[in-house]
């Protein structure tokens, strides 16, 4: 009886992990399905118990003991969960063109759709009828703004790990399109401090009927929450406009802040690359800065 036993549980082994096998390779090649193995998972394995019984009947062996197998002494491991952001990328690349062209205003409303779904935010490519001249484009990197009379690079790191990676972006000689974030150190806020910190340059003065309504148009963009996004890898932030540029001679829509720039990992020998972005609806002021994940 033992050497019976022994043989069975080395069956019972080779069958499961035949079972898990073919398991994991349906998740990787058909992903939609997986939520449904997951859910399903106890239901696969008494299907699979009741076909291992049923093998065991169609073929005589007299090492395999008379007993049925019940789905309580099988793996009742969950499948695993399949990245979200995989599910994303998809998405999102059946409506980002493959080379960085205007979006039409069908890509725009299906991108800022997606956007919406997967990070939870009412994300959009124009609010109260204005619009910027591109939803996406190439990002180049620009360099740190004076937050309040007096900020240099000495001062302007909280920590030593920051100074260390983005001191030598350097200091802009001059200051940002709305002037300094704070009137002063003593007053700067910690929202002044993230604004500076992830803030982006977009070409406001090409705004569709931006000159027929600069000062409109220039309150409307002063530190406007934006999500920018790189199609590329998935990874996404909310920063504000906090700058006016390039000019269109750079071949560039936008710049971001050295930290903007590390994080989309949109550094790169050109210091550029493209990226989505789209107006986040939040007049209520409730979307923090800075990186964001998909939910």
């Amino acid at each position: 009886m033992r050497k019976k036993h022994s043989q069975y549980e080395r069956l019972k082994k080779r069958w499961v992990k035949r079972h898990q096998e073919l398991q994991d390779r349906l998740i990787s090649t058909h992903g939609e399905a997986a939520h449904w193995i997951g859910s399903n998972a106890k239901q696969l394995a008494v299907g699979g118990a009741a076909g291992l019984m049923l093998l065991h009947a169609a073929t005589p062996s007299t090492t395999l003991p008379p007993r049925s197998v019940s789905a309580q002494e099988l793996p009742q491991e969950p499948a695993p969960t399949p990245d979200k952001s995989a599910f994303f990328m998809t998405d999102l690349h059946q409506y980002v063109p493959h080379t960085v062209e205007p979006l039409s205003k069908q890509q725009k409303q299906a991108i800022g759709g997606v956007l919406s779904q997967y990070f939870g935010l009412d994300v959009q490519p124009s609010l109260n009828g204005i619009e910027l001249n591109s939803a996406y484009g190439y990002i180049g990197e620009e360099q740190h703004l004076a937050r309040y009379p007096g900020d240099t690079m000495g001062s302007h790191f909280d920590n030593q790990n920051d100074a260390r990676l983005y001191w030598s972006s350097g200091m802009a000689p001059g200051l940002g399109a709305w002037g300094y974030f704070a009137p002063s150190q003593a007053q700067m806020t910690g929202e002044d401090k993230m604004r500076e910190k992830y803030y982006i340059a977009v070409q406001t003065f090409l705004a569709p009927g931006y000159l027929d309504h600069v000062g409109e148009y220039n309150d409307f963009f002063r530190y406007r929450k934006m999500l920018v996004v790189n199609p590329d890898n998935g990874k996404a932030l909310v920063a504000v406009i906090g700058d006016a540029g390039p000019a269109s001679w750079t071949g560039k829509q936008l710049g971001g802040s050295p930290e903007v720039m590390s994080y989309l990992e949109r550094v790169d020998g050109a210091q550029k690359g493209p990226v989505l972005y789209f107006f986040v609806n939040d007049p209520e002021n409730k979307v923090p800065l800075g990186p964001i994940n998909v939910q």
